[in-house]
Order: C-alpha cells, then sequence, then structure tokens
C-alpha cells in the first residue's frame, strides 16, 4: 500500500509538472531590447518585462541593447519585438532623417511612452557650470551615430559650439562614468531617466556636477527641435549642490507592426493597471501616466495600444 500511495504521489506531481509546462507554452513571448546595463533602459525594462510575464499570458524577454537606433535596427530586422527608444530617434527613422537619413522605417508602431529621459551633462569639475564651459574640454558625446551623440550635437549647438571646439569621445554610460572617475574626461552626455545608473554609481566615489542650460538656450532649443522639454534636476537626485536644469526627450516603447493586437493590449494594460505595484519595484513606475503614454505624435500607435487607450476615454492615431 506504502509503495501505491508513493507511486500514486510521484504521479501526481508529475501531472503538475506537465500541467504547469503545458500552461507556460501556451504563453506568447516577446523580446524586448533595453539599454546598457549602467542605463535605466535596461533596469526598468527587465522589471517590466517581469511584471508583465507574471501578470499576463504573454511571456516578456528582456535583453541588453545597444541604444535607441540599434533597438529600431533590431525591431525591422525581426530579432526583437519591442524595444526602447528615445522620441526623438523614433521620429528621426520614421520620417527618415538625421540617423535613419533617406532610409525611414516604418515597420513599427508605438505602445506607450513611459517618462521623460533628462539630456544629464555629467562632470565632477565644479568650475564647469554652463555648456559654454565645455569649450576646450575633453567630452564623451555619445556613441557616432547614437541618439546621445544628436542630442549633444543640438546642445552644444544652441551654444555655437562644434565638435572642434571641444575633444570628443564616443563612450557609453558606463565607459563615461569610468573615464570621469579616472579623470580622463571632463564631462559627458548621458541622456537616460535620471536617476541613472552609471551616475548613481560614479556619486559614491565623489561629488557629481550636472551642468545647467540656462532659460535663454532651452528656448532656443525647444523652438529648433520641438521634442525637446525643459526638465529641472533635483538636486537630492545625485546628492548635488543645487537643483539643475536642462531638457528631457520622452522613452518610448516601440513594438513591431506585426505583433498581434491582443499581444501589445495584453503588455499596455498589464503595465498601466498595475502602476503602483510596479513603482514598488522600480521609480520610474511612479512616473507612469496613461496621458503622457498617449501623447506621442509623430509616429502612430500600434491598434493593440489604441484600444487600451480608447477604453480610458484616449483617442490615438493609428496606421
Amino acid at each position: 500500500m506504502k509503495k501505491l500511495l508513493a507511486l500514486l504521489l510521484a504521479l501526481s506531481m508529475v501531472f503538475a509538472l506537465c500541467a504547469c509546462g503545458s500552461s507556460d507554452a501556451k504563453k506568447e513571448t516577446l523580446t524586448f531590447t533595453t539599454g546598457g546595463e549602467a542605463g535605466t533602459y535596461y533596469a526598468f525594462g527587465s522589471v517590466l518585462a517581469q511584471y508583465v510575464s507574471a501578470n499576463s499570458d504573454l511571456n516578456i524577454v528582456a535583453v541588453t541593447g545597444n541604444g535607441s537606433q540599434a533597438n529600431i535596427e533590431d525591431m525591422d530586422a525581426g530579432s526583437v519585438q519591442l524595444g526602447f527608444c528615445q522620441s526623438d530617434v523614433m521620429s528621426y527613422a520614421y520620417a527618415g532623417t538625421n540617423l535613419f537619413d533617406g532610409k525611414p522605417v516604418n515597420s513599427f508602431s508605438v505602445a506607450a511612452a513611459l517618462y521623460m529621459e533628462q539630456v544629464q551633462i555629467v562632470t565632477t569639475n565644479p568650475d564647469i557650470k554652463t555648456v559654454a564651459d565645455l569649450k576646450g574640454k575633453v567630452v564623451s558625446v555619445g556613441a557616432i551615430g547614437s541618439g546621445v551623440y544628436f542630442n549633444a550635437l543640438d546642445v552644444l549647438g544652441v551654444y555655437d559650439i562644434t565638435l572642434d571646439d571641444i575633444t570628443p569621445v564616443y563612450q557609453s554610460f558606463g565607459d563615461s562614468a569610468e573615464s570621469l572617475k579616472d579623470k580622463k574626461i571632463d564631462a559627458a552626455f548621458i541622456v537616460a531617466g535620471a536617476p541613472t545608473t552609471a551616475i548613481t554609481d560614479l556619486s559614491t566615489s565623489g561629488q557629481v556636477y550636472l551642468v545647467a542650460i540656462d532659460d535663454e538656450h532651452v528656448d532656443k532649443l525647444i523652438a529648433a527641435s520641438p521634442y525637446y522639454s525643459a526638465y529641472t534636476v533635483a538636486a537630492d537626485t545625485y546628492g548635488m549642490p543645487a537643483d539643475i536644469q536642462t531638457v528631457a526627450v520622452a522613452a518610448v516603447v516601440l513594438v513591431r507592426d506585426d505583433v498581434s493586437d491582443d499581444a501589445v493590449y495584453a503588455f499596455v494594460s498589464t503595465i498601466f493597471n498595475n502602476t503602483g505595484a510596479i513603482a514598488e519595484q522600480h521609480g520610474k513606475g511612479a512616473e507612469l501616466n496613461t496621458d503622457f503614454a498617449a501623447s506621442m505624435t509623430s509616429v502612430p500607435y500600434h491598434p493593440g495600444a489604441a484600444k487600451y487607450f480608447a477604453e480610458q476615454g484616449i483617442e490615438v492615431a493609428t496606421k
């Protein structure tokens, strides 16, 4: 009898495991390309992937990415289905300008805008207070052709500074932070949601500062490139002496057009119906807002996302 009971118990466990595996197998899997491990895309994207996977019929796999341009190219190639992107780079791709000059990409749609990404000009030198002070300095401007690179050109340009006026280096967020720590560079452009891991880690080894963009130049920048917004980074973000004014672009999740409406609806609804729970896992969750999520106009929304926003009383454009 004991052997029979043991056999029945073992069989019940096997059936349970099979049932569980069968349930997981029914889940649709989407790969979500984020960013480098030292940036906000990767940290927050991983939280979103884990939460949606645990609370929906989707299995979202977050992977590291190489920035906005690469994320769009990977989606266009079909190797990933979801991707983080700066709103300005998203617009470049769809219109075929700047990074995508003459080569528009329109195989994607917007799932949702999530939060603002600040243009953070980081330094450990207290004498560098304004963008004008960057003249003659060694400055990391992001990888050539990256979104950060074009943000740097935009900001420097409104101060009539070109790359010839500085010594540019082309580094990732993590490498820029290490170079600042080792005094190999004087400042670095880092475009990511604050607080950004690379800068927070740098601040543990000494005082960090963000370089301010004054009102006149903020206005000039927004007039030339309307996708920018004025933004103030609070002093306590990195233990700075004072609040710092800069500009920001939106962090947007894009999705391939051929992903099913049901899958995109599940992804968007699971996030925006559970913002409180997500905020407990990552600070950017506190910035999730349906009005902002539906505010993009330069690229149409996926029908699955549009369905969710319509339920919230918000109409968005689709293809």
